[in-house]
């Protein structure tokens, strides 16, 4: 079966198949309204270990940036108008700046006043970017558990509940019905907190490579080079756990990311649900458009 991946929005959920994406929104009267578009095939790139995972996550970000774009016109009754190349490549560009200034720049500059109090931290390569680590953890735990205090951000948490719930109907083969879904759990083991997890891990490990002795801007830079690296790795990581989700070594990789998820989720309702449930289905049928075109 083909998988199926999903990203919550606002008073909505985009679906994305192979060939196909999909974004079901909920305005204020109540009425869903649905945007969907074929994807082209993907070139070759996107099929090899390590690059792949950069490139899908690019890809999904544009994606989802339109999504959103879709779902605030319709849940705020504004008038919908599509994102210029230059608006989209805008909103990517400052998300990655003050992504790096949350999760690179602040850590590294904590630990470096850490450094100045433990010698230990200063001396200590592993040490150092333990630390580090744990300071990037913390960070993004905080951001996390602050955004969700914003009433807008609960609803797309529990979108994202829903989102999960219709794809484990999915995948367990249950009718799509949004009131046979109550005992489905709002977790996932390949949702993108798990993937944001599984970055902060990654790059403690890859962070350990930068000389010790280098002076504070170059480990910075050093950081953001090896972004791309620790995105590929955690990309791979991520569908390797998917694989073996149901053994013991497959729990234990997808556990940390299950009880993240408990802040970036929230129990839907049966109307979000089957919000979930259109977008679900719009790209079910494309996708049997497709092959029926094939």
């Amino acid at each position: 079966m083909e998988k199926i991946g999903g990203q919550a929005v606002i008073e909505g959920v985009m679906m994305k198949s192979r060939r196909a994406w999909t974004v079901a929104v909920r305005d204020p009267r109540g009425e869903i309204h649905v945007k969907k578009e074929r994807l082209k095939e993907l070139p070759r790139l996107f099929k090899l270990p390590l690059v792949r995972g950069v490139l899908v996550l690019f890809h999904t970000l544009v994606l989802g940036i339109k999504a959103l774009e879709f779902s605030a016109s319709k849940a705020y009754d504004e008038e919908e108008k599509p994102l210029s190349r230059t608006a989209i490549a805008a909103t990517i560009g400052a998300a990655l700046l003050i992504g790096i200034g949350l999760f690179i720049a602040l850590p590294l500059y904590a630990t470096k006043l850490i450094g100045m109090a433990l010698s230990t931290v200063a001396e200590s390569s592993l040490v150092f970017n333990l630390v580090d680590g744990v300071v990037r953890v913390a960070v993004f735990l905080l951001y996390i558990v602050l955004i969700g205090l914003w009433s807008e951000i609960r609803r797309v948490f529990e979108y994202h509940g829903a989102e999960h719930k219709v794809i484990h109907a999915l995948e367990e083969g249950r009718e799509l019905d949004p009131e046979g879904m109550a005992d489905l759990s709002p977790l996932h083991p390949r949702c993108g907190t798990s993937f944001l997890l599984i970055v902060m891990i990654v790059s403690i490990l890859v962070f350990s490579f930068i000389p010790q002795p280098w002076p504070l801007l170059y480990k910075f830079l050093g950081r953001v080079v090896l972004i791309p690296l620790i995105a590929g790795i955690s990309y791979e990581t991520l569908k390797f756990s998917s694989r073996i989700s149901k053994t013991q070594l497959g729990m234990a990789i997808v556990y940390p990311g299950l009880m993240l998820q408990r802040l970036t989720t929230r129990e839907p309702d049966p109307s979000q649900i089957q919000v979930a449930l259109r977008a679900l289905t719009e790209v079910l049928a494309m996708e049997e458009e497709e092959e029926a075109g094939a």
